[in-house]
């Protein structure tokens, strides 16, 4: 499943398609959505943002096309004239001069309005987004101490999009590795100067991983890979899928575990297990 800066890319994507643009057409698969498409027509798209893994489509009258993309959906960027070429299912196709965007294979999809939009169950129950709000350090260290959260593990919390949205598999294992802390580590149980450097890098990680198009490891690592033979999938990382390769930082061997029912990827020495 694409993590939040997957999403966050797709929606700056989808913004320079379409954002600020007046639609000329809207077409929804679903019934409950496609009785209301005639009335987007002469409506301007405001901005594209996200919370999390979903991605929120703000209208100049107040309304908000909300969508998760879950494991299969993808959006498609086009000009009227040319559709993708595509088995995928077509749920969403907005078209503004010309423009498309055009949203694939996802199920969840739901128009709210901005004022109720906080009622809706998934959107409830996240953090604050660490791309498309003004998240610091010192708040996820203060919601890292939070009764609800400072004593549950972090291999288990980095995934608890009730903590901070946008965390997801390949970003839980980077940021435990560069903190130098195993997945069984609580909140509680750290150094002041611990908590500190993982809010820092739980921020750090994912925003580079916004900017590079999900490469997390450091320049001077992936330099070391490549002259390794590492591929792409393994040098971007600093530990995520690099099961039986070297540690960057110390040349232990690098392990994996199910935790979860999602992959863990660590260096025994480093962090322990």
């Amino acid at each position: 499943m694409p993590e939040g800066p997957e999403i966050r890319r797709a929606a700056d994507r989808v913004q320079q398609q379409i954002g600020g643009r007046v639609i000329d057409k809207a077409w929804f698969a679903f019934p409950e959505l496609a009785s209301q498409a005639d009335s987007f027509t002469g409506v301007q798209v405001s901005r594209v943002e996200t919370r999390g893994k979903a991605m929120l489509i703000r209208f100049a009258d107040e309304r908000v096309l909300y969508s998760h993309n879950q494991l299969y959906g993808v959006w498609k960027l086009h000009s009227e004239d040319k559709p993708p070429d595509t088995k995928r299912t077509l749920r969403v196709r907005l078209t503004a001069e010309g423009r498309c965007a055009s949203l694939y294979s996802a199920s969840d999809i739901s128009l709210w309005h901005c004022d109720n939009l906080a009622e809706h169950p998934f959107l409830a129950r996240l953090g604050p987004d660490l791309l498309s709000q003004d998240v610091t350090p010192t708040d996820v260290l203060q919601r890292l101490n939070l009764k609800q959260f400072h004593r549950r593990s972090l291999g288990a919390l980095l995934l608890d999009q009730g903590l901070v949205a946008g965390l997801g598999n390949y970003l839980r294992s980077e940021i435990l590795f560069f903190t130098q802390l195993p997945a069984s580590a609580r909140p509680v149980d750290l150094t002041t100067n611990q908590q500190q450097l993982l809010a820092h890098f739980i921020i750090e990680t994912t925003r580079q991983a916004y900017q590079t198009a999900g490469v997390t490891n450091q320049e001077a690592w992936i330099e070391q890979a490549k002259a390794a033979g590492e591929s792409r999938k393994q040098w971007r990382f600093a530990v995520f899928d690099r099961a039986g390769l070297e540690c960057h930082r110390c040349g232990a061997v690098i392990e994996r575990r199910m935790m979860g029912s999602r992959r863990l990827y660590y260096c025994p020495h480093c962090q322990g297990s």
